[in-house]
């Protein structure tokens, strides 16, 4: 497996009482041209809940297309951004990170995977022709969709589980509750004062779906948490794409694969901007680990659960919450 070396320091801040690591091989780094790629997959998903993928098959012209249009709409006047919000969940938003209370220096668009409920939102910000966008917005979508879909299926064959489309298929439900994020981290110009060192774009947490597919431009500020509880930065690569573990996909391995902490710093010089795409399951799926995962006499650590059920769960939450506590069945050790 290759590993991604740590970027050289920017101009960030880091909160007070983090620990961040200085002694990191790197993030693992997996070729999907590669035969051996379901293996490095999986012990990634085992060590890290984080990988970097090359060789991905989107279009380069797709990822493009779609941050100038997101940096676009982040240059309009706040007034005309406004009216795709405000957030409830869907919608655009402005420092305020769902409901209960958490802050950052982020605006953002979250919207629905579902590329044809789109367009209405846009009507009111670009007039009769949001197309430009919603075009660029599809393209994208349709391709990591693709994209994702076959790293589930590479991740089912490495844990040697059937059916090979044991995972993919809750995306490709027409059901699915799959969802996009736009980000745009402006610079913060609290940090062009040293002594600021706590301003945080987006809080740790981890991502109740499925997997998680970001990509940004090349400035820094991702960063994710080791399993010692140090936090590594994550260089950007406008090139590739990162995969997230997500919560329900640590369910359905019964912890095998555990999802990731994560979170955004603050960049006193450079604007950054983020495209992720969650991949959901429908809301009625029960989610609980899957028999044949579970090895021997292993017993199941999460109670069986909807994804709505544990949706709702998270949106009456804090980011950082433990939010599979209440779904334990077992002390996790």
């Amino acid at each position: 497996m290759v590993f991604v070396t740590k970027p050289p320091s920017e101009n960030f801040s880091y909160p007070r009482g983090s620990k961040v690591s200085k002694f990191f091989a790197g993030i693992p780094l997996i070729d999907l041209s590669k035969p051996d790629s379901k293996q490095l997959i999986v012990r990634a998903c085992e060590e890290f809940g984080f990988f970097k993928i090359i060789n991905h098959g989107v279009p380069m012209e797709f990822i493009t297309r779609l941050e100038s249009e997101a940096i676009k709409f982040f240059s309009l006047p706040l007034s005309e951004k406004e009216k795709a919000g405000p957030p409830n969940p869907l919608g655009y938003g402005n420092k305020y990170i769902g409901k209960n209370g958490d802050v950052g220096w982020v605006e953002y668009l979250l919207l629905t995977a579902n590329t044809e409920s789109n367009s209405q939102r846009f009507l009111s910000v670009f007039g009769q022709n949001p197309e430009e966008f919603c075009s660029a917005l599809n393209d994208y979508i349709s391709a990591v969709k693709k994209m994702t879909c076959e790293i589930l299926e590479l991740m089912a064959e490495g844990l040697k589980i059937q059916p090979r489309n044991v995972f993919s298929k809750l995306l490709m439900d027409e059901q699915s509750d799959s969802c996009f994020r736009l980000n745009h981290y402006p610079p913060c110009p609290e940090l062009q004062d040293l002594s600021a060192r706590n301003v945080i774009g987006f809080g740790a947490h981890t991502d109740p779906q499925i997997i998680s597919v970001l990509r940004s431009n090349n400035t820094s500020g991702l960063q994710i948490s080791l399993r010692d509880g140090n936090w590594i930065p994550v260089a950007p690569d406008h090139n590739s794409f990162f995969i997230n573990v997500g919560d329900s996909l640590q369910v359905l391995t019964n912890g095998r694969f555990q999802s990731v902490r994560h979170r955004v710093l603050a960049n006193g010089s450079k604007s950054r901007v983020s495209m992720i795409y969650f991949g959901g399951p429908p809301l009625s799926e029960k989610i609980a680990p899957l028999q044949s995962v579970m090895k021997g006499e292993e017993e199941s650590i999460y109670k069986e659960f909807t994804w709505f059920e544990y949706k709702t769960s998270c949106y009456n939450t804090r980011l950082a919450d433990n939010r599979l506590g209440n779904f334990e069945r077992i002390a996790a050790s």
